[in-house]
């Protein structure tokens, strides 16, 4: 798994010990008010979900979403990067930022780049984005980064009620 650069941001691959800075990004509710998971209680959590879903993916896939650390403080200040979809057939671009990130650029910046590396480095030739559909920042960024509205899914959500999520592509 590679690292990327961008003018503000290092996308690196996550790591246990990136559990502490993890954990808001996985237990805020307004964090992940259109993410459709369950929220995490305790960094022990954090650690498990790190284990069970990037580090993990990183292993079968080669690839998964990158830690997003601002270069100017050094901070984890979110994740971004392509995850595979079994069950969708499809390879997903995803971001979660803190909200003290929110409004600068941050997703669009970082995911333009994850973006390429999946074009030019992983040859992959479609790339989608799932977005809870009351959720215009995040449609409005994959619309900039190119993505069109295809399709309209129900996904189950983490207590098993549906989920309705727009698919870009």
């Amino acid at each position: 798994m590679q690292s990327l650069d961008t003018p503000r941001l290092l996308l690196r691959p996550l790591r246990l010990d990136d559990a502490d800075a993890y954990f808001p990004l996985v237990s805020d509710a307004a964090i992940n008010r259109y993410t459709g998971q369950a929220l995490v209680a305790d960094v022990e959590g954090a650690r498990a979900l790190l284990q069970q879903h990037p580090l993990r993916d990183y292993a079968q896939h080669g690839f998964g979403r990158h830690a997003v650390i601002e270069k100017s403080s050094g901070e984890l200040i979110g994740f971004c990067g392509l995850k595979r979809l079994p069950e969708l057939g499809e390879v997903d671009i995803g971001y979660r930022f803190l909200p003290r990130c929110w409004g600068r650029g941050y997703a669009t910046e970082s995911a333009r780049e994850a973006l390429r590396w999946g074009r030019e480095v992983l040859g992959l030739t479609r790339i989608v984005g799932l977005v809870v559909r009351e959720n215009a920042a995040s449609a409005r960024i994959l619309t900039r980064l190119g993505l069109r509205l295809e399709s309209q899914l129900s996904l189950p959500g983490p207590h098993g009620s549906p989920f309705d999520v727009d698919l870009y592509a």
